[in-house]
């Protein structure tokens, strides 16, 4: 295009709807990101490609299929690429994927992110949970030292289901029963001094010595110091595993003994609180994916959309904790 015709498509830019110039911004953009895109995912995958169908390392190259390098397996002859077997798999629009990363990264909502990148809103929410299926696996190991433990409650949610056991509440409802019941549902962190933090969610109602025991022992050293506050269940899931225990008592006013205290975990809960509220409830099924996703913000290991694709990829920034 010489710059005649640049001048003459310039003047009629102005003339263009909002949408229009949304999709004509995209085609112009489209080239370089989905080059970036492909770059960076055979890249990636070249560390740990083999067959998904059977796990061989031995296979050729066979022609390219959607902008990607495709291969053929030799003992099985299945044909895969770099984006087969990963959570990623048959997704289109691979020029969106490292501008969607950064919402992610930004903590923006579905909706907000959709329109960034210029996706429908079921698309954005679909991406959501592909981005995040291996990324929020990116966890320490063990929880060592002094290693405090609370718990917090969420309003239980069933948004989204076709199939919901019980009658439906306005988004934002609140519990029929006061205090803490079935309604709700149990979310336990750990985290000790270094700032390494470990959650899970172990149902409904109330925290149990079961509970205890179901989700802590394969992630905390033997020769720690488990902090809590007064509940009843942590000094005696402690005894029973022979690890040492102190606690504080809250409700007396207590929140300090020297280095005995739970500020930290309390404070992590508050900021996650305060971040799930901007999406206006999360669904019961979908919460371990959000927490995850607070823990690659909170952790800060992720820090670019690139950072974030590899992670998707199952590729993960090198580890500095055990």
């Amino acid at each position: 295009m010489d710059t005649t015709q640049w001048r003459a498509f310039a003047r009629q830019i102005p003339q263009l709807s909002h949408r229009q110039r949304i999709v004509s911004s995209s085609l112009l953009r489209s080239s370089a990101p989905q080059e970036a895109a492909v770059v960076l995912i055979e890249q990636t995958a070249q560390t740990q490609l083999h067959c998904p169908a059977c796990g061989a390392t031995r296979f050729h190259r066979h022609g390219q299929a959607h902008g990607l390098q495709r291969y053929r397996c030799v003992p099985c002859s299945k044909t895969f690429n770099a984006l087969s077997g990963t959570p990623l798999a048959h997704l289109h629009h691979k020029e969106r994927w490292l501008a969607y990363a950064d919402c992610l990264l930004n903590s923006f909502s579905g909706r907000k992110a959709a329109t960034q990148v210029n996706v429908h809103r079921n698309t954005s929410f679909r991406w959501r949970h592909r981005f995040l299926a291996l990324a929020k696996t990116d966890r320490p190991r063990c929880l060592h030292g002094i290693t405090e433990v609370d718990e917090m409650y969420v309003l239980e949610s069933q948004k989204g289901s076709r199939h919901m056991t019980r009658p439906a509440r306005k988004r934002g409802g609140r519990a029929s029963q006061r205090g803490i019941s079935n309604e709700q549902v149990c979310v336990l962190v750990a985290r000790d001094r270094t700032g390494q933090t470990v959650d899970f969610v172990t149902g409904l109602g109330q925290l149990t010595k079961a509970k205890l025991h179901a989700c802590l022992p394969p992630v905390i050293d033997r020769d720690i110091l488990l902090v809590s506050d007064g509940h009843p269940a942590y000094p005696v899931f402690a005894r029973e595993i022979g690890i040492q225990h102190a606690s504080v008592n809250l409700r007396a006013g207590i929140r300090v003994r020297g280095t005995v205290h739970v500020q930290n975990v309390n404070a992590y809960h508050s900021r996650l609180r305060g971040w799930l509220r901007a999406f206006h409830g999360v669904a019961t099924r979908y919460l371990p994916n959000y927490l995850g996703w607070r823990w690659i913000l909170d952790a800060r290991r992720i820090l670019s959309p690139e950072s974030l694709l590899r992670a998707t990829l199952g590729t993960f920034p090198h580890l500095t904790v055990t």
